[in-house]
């Protein structure tokens, strides 16, 4: 027997239960991995929650990295030993051992340990569709991302500014400002006394940026529009404050012909050719030293619950990984 992180019913994070669970032999197009870190991340929230329901009971977790113990008789690219990282369905990453689909997998580069592979996928390559596919932006750009001290925010300031885009970020704190700083966004809001619209205008002397990347959405909805520029585009990719408000799609032609868009990075990688594209990119920029992943807090795997109550509270900065 391994454990697990199950829940039972949506609720808090005291649903998050330390489990025995049993594995079982792989399907002939799985593999078993065992986990050398997960990833954390906000999706995992809205599971828990119900924002986003899934069948009950249910483990919980989309992201992890370790080593290959076994495959099924159809897998033919992996073999036992290999280091490997996945992001994305099925749910169950919160968990010492489990089956997973082997062409969920890519094969971990030697030079990226494991804390990194966990932190790295789901939101690194959240970062590399939406700075190369969602809107593909280019040298000269400006743009704005909101939480750009959190895990893709982070990441996307660095890839942003090895792509020659000027970075407009909004924070919550001065050290989270430095912080973002740090990591290449030209100039940061801190919301929590700034109204990041009219810094917005004021940065870009009343232009207004070409795309606004918004994770947070209620709080933040009807402003990012107000930032962007005629032609512009809002990609909100979600909604750490609640779902955005109910809108008047007429809005967006009387704000300069806007673009709106809601992507999820499941679609973008739902083929493995395109999985593994956006993670072979990812993986470049990593390699190359033009992207760090900050892995700024570590929990062990079965204080799981601590450790989304940190999330949830905007306690963390970068990435945060579980330790099984």
């Amino acid at each position: 027997m391994t454990h697990a992180i199950r829940f039972h019913a949506p609720g808090g994070p005291e649903v998050l239960l330390w489990e025995e669970v049993g594995v079982g032999d792989t399907a002939p197009n799985e593999a078993r991995v065992r986990h050398h870190a997960v990833g954390l991340n906000y999706i995992d929230i809205y599971h828990r929650t119900g924002a986003y329901p899934v069948p009950l009971p249910s483990g919980i977790g989309l992201e992890g990295a370790g080593v290959v113990e076994a495959v099924g008789s159809a897998v033919t690219d992996l073999k036992p030993g290999d280091r490997v990282a996945y992001a994305g369905g099925p749910i169950g990453a919160y968990a010492e051992v489990r089956n997973i689909p082997a062409d969920r997998l890519v094969k971990l580069p030697d030079t990226i340990d494991f804390k990194t592979g966990a932190a790295m996928m789901l939101q690194g390559m959240t970062a590399q569709y939406l700075l190369r596919r969602t809107c593909k932006v280019e040298p000269g750009d400006t743009i704005l991302i909101h939480a750009a001290a959190g895990g893709v925010g982070l990441i996307v300031c660095q890839w942003a500014r090895a792509l020659g885009v000027t970075v407009i970020g909004t924070v919550s704190s001065d050290e989270k400002a430095t912080l973002a700083k740090a990591h290449g966004c030209d100039h940061t809001i801190i919301y929590t006394r700034e109204n990041f619209v009219e810094r917005v205008k004021e940065i870009t002397a009343g232009k207004g940026v070409r795309v606004v990347y918004d994770s947070i959405g209620k709080d933040t909805f009807s402003g990012s529009l107000d930032c962007l520029r005629p032609l512009g585009m809002m990609v909100l990719f979600g909604a750490a404050s609640g779902p955005a408000p109910l809108f008047d799609t007429g809005e967006l032609a009387k704000r300069g012909s806007l673009f709106l868009t809601r992507p999820t990075l499941f679609t973008y990688i739902a083929q493995r050719s395109d999985l593994l594209a956006i993670s072979g990119d990812l993986f470049g920029m990593v390699t190359s030293g033009k992207v760090k992943i900050e892995v700024n807090q570590t929990f062990a795997l079965k204080d799981a619950a601590q450790a989304q109550i940190a999330l949830v509270a905007r306690k963390t900065t970068g990435s945060t990984v579980l330790l099984p």
